[in-house]
């Protein structure tokens, strides 16, 4: 088992690869403290994601989740924190997950998210043709998870397959 103290598992990923899922049963195998920045952003604000995309833009966003994300790295526990599908596109946040954690990229094809974020209506940047758009980000975050020290595929496995292969990364990482 993973012992060393204020360890941390960050999972990176595309809208829609797992990392929610993946994430709780990684925190229930290792006994660890489980993080979502989305659901973390939401409780500090007071207010939903869309709402600050709504009233303040996408760059202001970025901001809030930039500082709650330094502050679930930073924390003196074990844990596991699933990041929003953005929350890579600014290097100072890479910085920040790299040096402070085992950075995990779950990957999927287009056609999986599609079917898996088809009915979410919560996600701002898929308003109108979902597909459509799904296409284009992941064309434009082609190369954003690259810097994760794992990248695993999540089209053929399941979130329990994910969490296994993730623990066994980082223990063999760690040892």
């Amino acid at each position: 088992m993973i012992e060393r103290a204020n360890n941390k598992i960050v999972l990176v990923g595309f809208m829609g690869t797992g990392k929610s899922t993946v994430s709780r049963l990684l925190a229930d195998k290792l006994g660890w403290l489980r993080f979502d920045s989305d659901e973390e952003i939401e409780r500090s604000e007071g207010r939903k994601i869309s709402s600050i995309f709504q009233s303040e833009g996408e760059q202001a966003f970025r901001q809030i989740e930039s500082s709650v994300l330094a502050k679930l790295l930073d924390a003196d526990n074990n844990a596991v924190i699933a990041t929003g599908g953005g929350a890579v596109l600014l290097e100072r946040n890479r910085d920040a997950m790299l040096s402070h954690s085992s950075v995990i990229a779950l990957m999927a094809d287009a056609e999986h998210i599609i079917e898996r974020v088809k009915s979410d209506t919560s996600r701002p940047l898929l308003k109108g043709d979902v597909a459509a758009n799904v296409r284009r980000i992941l064309d434009e975050r082609k190369h954003a998870y690259d810097f994760a020290h794992l990248k695993l595929d999540t089209n053929a496995l399941s979130a329990v397959e994910a969490a296994e292969a993730i623990i066994r990364f980082v223990e063999n990482r760690n040892s």
